[in-house]
C-alpha cells in the first residue's frame, strides 16, 4: 500500500520549542548516583564527580534542559540537607524508591554543576507536600540573588559566589497523588500562595510552573487554570504508556508479543487527544495561549528487568520504545502552539532512559539515537505536512500506520521524520513537494530500525540496534518516494546546493 501526503515547504506552523526536547533526572534507583553522580574519588572518570561519558553522551543529543531532583522525591526533599561539606550532610531514607539510603551528596551545587557541563537549562521542582512557603522562597533566593542575604551569605559559604540563572521553577509535583493527595481546589489555593514568594531576582526570571493533571483528569485542568491561571507560566501533564492495564502488571520490556507491541503504540497515541482536550479547557480561560502546557513526564513503564530493585525502575530498551519516542515528538510538534516543554522519564537507568550504565560501562538506547536523529527539529519552524497514515490493524483494532513531521531550520534546510508503526510491513510514502525548488536539491537520510520486535542494545552488543545510512528514497516531478523498512524510525534532510 501507498500513504500519499502534501508538504508544503513555503506554509510555517509556528517554532518547535527545543526545550521539548527535555529531559528528567529524579533521585530513583541508578539514575543520579552512578547514572550520573559518581564522586570526585571513583575511577570512573569524571569530572567533579559527573560522569564524562555520559555528560559526553547528553551533549551530543543536545539536550536542553534538565528536570530535577523529582518526581515524588521532590516533595519529600529539602534542599538544604544537600548543600555544604558532604561529611556533614544529613542522610536520609528514600521512602519513594527502594528504601535506599540518600547521602544527599548529590544537591543543589552538583545539579548546577551538570547543567553547567550539559549547556542545558536548569528546571527545579520545588517542595509542596512536605516542605513549606519559607523553604521554597529561601531557595529561589539561594539560587538567585546576588545581594546581600542570609541565603546569598550561605550561598558564598558554600563555594559560590555568583548567583545562578534559573528559569523553570515547579511548584510541587504530582500533589494529586505523592505530593500530598490534594483536591484541585486545595492546591490551586497553595499553587497561589507558595508561587508568590517564588521570587525574582537580580534581573533572573523565573517561569512559574503548576503542577498540572494526571493523564486524563480534566477537572484538575479546569479548577487550576480557572482558579490560578493568571499566576502561573505554564502548567504540566504527566501520562505514562503502560502496554497493560495494571501498575501490578504493567507488560515487559523485552520478549513481547505482537500484541503488545500494538497496544503500546496505540496507548502513545493517546497523547495526542490528551494535549487536545487540556489545550481546549486551557483555551477557555487563556484564548490568548500565554500559559504554556509542559509535559514534565512522559514515556514507558514496563515492569522492572528481572532480579533488580522494584523501586529502581530499570527497564531495558528496545525498538518498540525508540517509534513511542518518535511518535510522542511528532506529537509534540503538532502542538506547538501550546507544549513549550516536554521532559523524557528517565535520563540514565530509569524508565525509558536514554542512556543505560553498568560500572564503568555504557550504552545508547534506541531511544537516545531517536533523539539524536530529531535533534535537527529544535527551534526549527513547524511546517504544513499532511498524511494519509493508512490503517495499521490488529483484531478489531487499528492505528496509523505511519506518522510523520517536517521542518525547517535557520539554515533553510528541511528535515522529515517518519515512523512507521507496523512490525512487519515496510510502507511506501508518496509526498508532493509544494513551495520548493527543485534545482540542486540533495537529499540524504538514515533510518533506525529492528530485526525483531525487542531488537535492543546490551553491555555486549551496545550497536545491535543504530541509526544506519538510508538511501531508499527517489524524486520525480516534484514527489518524493521513500520506502521504510518496517518497525523503524527514518530521518530525511533535504537541501539545495548552492
Amino acid at each position: 500500500m501507498t500513504f500519499k501526503g502534501v508538504l508544503n515547504a513555503d506554509t510555517g506552523k509556528g517554532t518547535i520549542s527545543r526545550h521539548i526536547y527535555g529531559h528528567f533526572s529524579e533521585h530513583l534507583g541508578r539514575c543520579i548516583y552512578e547514572g550520573i553522580w559518581v564522586g570526585e574519588d571513583s575511577p570512573i572518570p569524571n569530572t567533579n564527580g559527573i560522569r564524562n561519558d555520559v555528560v559526553k553522551a547528553l551533549k551530543k543529543i543536545k539536550i536542553p534542559v534538565l528536570r530535577w531532583p523529582g518526581g515524588c522525591f521532590a516533595d519529600e526533599y529539602h534542599w538544604k540537607d544537600g548543600i555544604g561539606p558532604k561529611e556533614g550532610r544529613k542522610r536520609m531514607i528514600n521512602t519513594h524508591w527502594g528504601g535506599v539510603v540518600e547521602n544527599n551528596h548529590f544537591g543543589t551545587h552538583e545539579f548546577m554543576q551538570l547543567c553547567a557541563q550539559l549547556g542545558c537549562e536548569p528546571y527545579i521542582n520545588g517542595n509542596v507536600g512536605s516542605g513549606t512557603v519559607q523553604e521554597i522562597s529561601e531557595w529561589v533566593e539561594y539560587l538567585t540573588f546576588g545581594g546581600v542575604s542570609p541565603m546569598a551569605e550561605l550561598r558564598v559559604q558554600n563555594g559560590r559566589k555568583e548567583p545562578w540563572k534559573v528559569t523553570y521553577f515547579g511548584v510541587g509535583n504530582e500533589n494529586w497523588g505523592c505530593g500530598g493527595n490534594m483536591r484541585p481546589e486545595y492546591y490551586a489555593d497553595l499553587y497561589r500562595r507558595y508561587q508568590t514568594y517564588v521570587r525574582d531576582y537580580d534581573g533572573n526570571k523565573i517561569h512559574r510552573i503548576a503542577c498540572g493533571p494526571n493523564s486524563d483528569d480534566y477537572n484538575w485542568t479546569d479548577v487550576l487554570v480557572r482558579e490560578a491561571g493568571r499566576y502561573m507560566d505554564s502548567i504540566t501533564l504527566h501520562y505514562y504508556t503502560l502496554p497493560n492495564d495494571s501498575w501490578e502488571d504493567k507488560g515487559a520490556a523485552t520478549g513481547f508479543d505482537e500484541k503488545a507491541w500494538f497496544v503500546t503504540l496505540k496507548k502513545a497515541l493517546k497523547m495526542d487527544e490528551l494535549i487536545t482536550r487540556h489545550s481546549t479547557i486551557m483555551d477557555k480561560y487563556d484564548p490568548e495561549r500565554r500559559v504554556g502546557l509542559i509535559v514534565d513526564e512522559w514515556g514507558t513503564w514496563y515492569n522492572v528487568e528481572p532480579g533488580t530493585n522494584p523501586g529502581f525502575l530499570y527497564q531495558q530498551n528496545t525498538i518498540r520504545d525508540a517509534l513511542v519516542a518518535g511518535l510522542t515528538l511528532n506529537i509534540f510538534h503538532k502542538h506547538n502552539h501550546r507544549v513549550r516543554m516536554a521532559n523524557i522519564a528517565q535520563t540514565v537507568n530509569v524508565l525509558q532512559a536514554v542512556i543505560l550504565t553498568e560500572g564503568k560501562k555504557m550504552v545508547l538506547t534506541p531511544t537516545y539515537h531517536v533523539f539524536d536523529m530529531y535533534k535537527v527539529h529544535q527551534d526549527a519552524e513547524l511546517l504544513e505536512l499532511s498524511l494519509d497514515a493508512g490503517s495499521y490493524k490488529l483484531d478489531d483494532s487499528e492505528i496509523p500506520a505511519v506518522s510523520a513531521t517536517a521542518s525547517r531550520d535557520a539554515e533553510g534546510l528541511i528535515h522529515i521524520s517518519f515512523c512507521n508503526l507496523q512490525h512487519q510491513a515496510e510502507a511506501k510514502v508518496v509526498i508532493d513537494l509544494r513551495g520548493l525548488a527543485f534545482d540542486g536539491l540533495k537529499i540524504e537520510g538514515s533510518t533506525l530500525a529492528g530485526e525483531k520486535i525487542d531488537a535492543h542494545n546490551t553491555f555486549e552488543q551496545p550497536d545491535a540496534v543504530v541509526p544506519q545510512p538510508f538511501n531508499a528514497f527517489g524524486l520525480e516531478n516534484g514527489k518524493l518516494s521513500v520506502t521504510l523498512p518496517a518497525m523503524s524510525v527514518t530521518a530525511l534532510e533535504l537541501k539545495t546546493e548552492a
